[in-house]
């Protein structure tokens, strides 16, 4: 099945990890509670020409508990790239991987050919900033995690399989864990349009058309301020696209970073 757990390795950092294909390498970053397989589709297009590794964010999926002073998007971005110990090529991140993604891109980009930022914040406004802080300061007292708002966001379809796989993926997390990274994506409104502009590397940012907090605004403005940047608005798609629409985002995905590989 699609969304089927699959066989990991792990690093010496307690990361977990599953890669296939050969060529430049492929880092993919997923979001707040998912965890690797979140990926599965599009992994599988993209191994076809590129080695491709799915990490599982610390304190998720099969990964070892994040340190107690991960609290911010650059400290998992330093986590990740001493854990890896080599330079991706390229990297696509999705929302709060998104966020990893552009940061590493900003802070190191030698040997970075292009990355790809789906359903990123950028500057978020006032209201939905006191919303998602909210959210996360909610977090600090409960002992479980009830997904079903986040849930009802997400989806339209109460019955997809993709629903079902993420519903079993947040209410499996850790809560002190999911807490902990929901709090960083809670206070990063993304990076700084310096920042952006001043990018060397080739950037495409992809969202969907009906997603109410990663708006297309926000990834039509992170494209023009990006030297070389690129925007894709998914139609019919919401926040949760790369799993959702996979097939149409993984093409856009393959092609972005062939176009950009002299390797493949």
């Amino acid at each position: 099945m699609t969304w089927t757990t699959r066989p990991r390795s792990k690093l010496k950092s307690g990361l977990s990890y599953f890669q296939a294909g050969r060529g430049p390498l492929v880092l993919l970053v997923h979001g707040v509670g998912l965890r690797a397989e979140s990926w599965n589709p599009i992994f599988d297009q993209l191994s076809q020409s590129f080695e491709v590794l799915a990490i599982d964010l610390p304190g998720h999926g099969f990964s070892d508990n994040a340190p107690e002073d991960i609290t911010t998007v650059g400290a998992i971005t330093d986590f990740i790239k001493l854990s890896l110990g080599r330079k991706p090529d390229f990297i696509a991140g999705h929302s709060l991987g998104a966020l990893v993604t552009m940061d590493w891109a900003s802070r190191f980009n030698s040997g970075l050919r292009a990355v790809v930022a789906l359903n990123t914040i950028f500057e978020r406004p006032a209201k939905a900033s006191e919303e998602v802080k909210a959210r996360a300061e909610s977090l600090a007292d409960r002992t479980e995690i009830d997904p079903r708002v986040t849930l009802n966001r997400w989806f339209d379809d109460v019955d997809s399989p993709e629903r079902a796989a993420c519903f079993d993926w947040l209410t499996s997390n850790r809560i002190d864990q999911y807490a902990q990274f929901y709090k960083i994506f809670a206070h990063c409104d993304g990076v700084d349009p310096i920042s952006a502009a001043n990018f060397e590397q080739p950037a495409l940012f992809l969202t969907g058309k009906n997603e109410p907090n990663s708006t297309p605004a926000m990834s039509e403005r992170l494209a023009s301020l990006v030297g070389n940047g690129k925007s894709y608005i998914v139609e019919d798609a919401a926040h949760m696209a790369p799993m959702t629409h996979s097939k149409i985002v993984g093409s856009e995905i393959a092609n972005f970073f062939i176009h950009h590989s002299g390797d493949v």
